[in-house]
């Protein structure tokens, strides 16, 4: 997946799942699940147990389900080639990591950074961030996004953080490219009981919300 592929699929759907889960029962049948729901862009992180095989069994069985799965909460350049050696499609941080972002355009990877302020945010776009993530979201609001783009036109922003179906549209509208969504689409007792359904339905519900005008 190039960088331009990464944010093709992330403004078609309009939506990243970050999952944070003590266990995955079937990493395949839940990306499966997700992409019945309309989101067809995975983070699983390295706050997970055994991320690293969840994402290889993802990665392998892809044309199955159609998600492409990446790692997010990489923090160091070993974890970043850790991830893509499993055969994580992307990368996500938390905050500026240079040496993540290093290892990622050196392998081709689309990666994303954690930012808040426009120092930040410039820091990111210097290190080739394809989609710039606003972490955490919820402390500025959508009108934050919209302040950002008056320095800063035409970039993709990523809002990561507090973000439901009651809020997620404000955000796009504000001119994020996509929202993150997290334990409203994906609870973690869901994903260690293997519920697909109720993921499913909790993804296309959410996925509905973001095309209402």
């Amino acid at each position: 997946m190039t960088p331009e592929q990464f944010l093709q699929q992330l403004e078609a759907d309009r939506t990243l799942a970050v999952v944070r889960a003590p266990s995955i029962t079937d990493a395949a049948d839940l990306c499966r699940a997700l992409a019945d729901g309309g989101i067809r862009s995975v983070e699983l992180t390295f706050t997970t147990p055994d991320v690293l095989k969840h994402v290889k069994r993802a990665a392998e069985t892809a044309a199955e389900h159609g998600a492409a799965v990446g790692i997010g909460t990489v923090l160091t350049a070993d974890q970043a080639r850790a991830a893509i050696d499993a055969g994580a499609r992307f990368l996500v941080t938390p905050g500026l990591r240079p040496e993540v972002a290093a290892v990622a355009l050196a392998a081709g990877i689309p990666f994303s950074l954690g930012a808040m302020t426009p120092t930040e945010v410039a820091q990111a776009l210097d290190l080739g961030s394809a989609a710039v993530k606003i972490f955490p979201a919820r402390q500025l609001g959508p009108a934050y996004l919209k302040d950002l783009q008056g320095p800063y036109p035409g970039i993709r922003l990523l809002p990561s953080g507090g973000i439901d179906a009651s809020n997620a549209k404000s955000y796009l509208d504000a001119g994020a490219a996509a929202v993150c969504c997290g334990t409203s689409v994906v609870p973690p007792a869901a994903v260690a009981a293997g519920d697909w359904a109720d993921i499913a339905a909790r993804a296309a519900a959410f996925t509905s919300t973001l095309k209402q005008d």
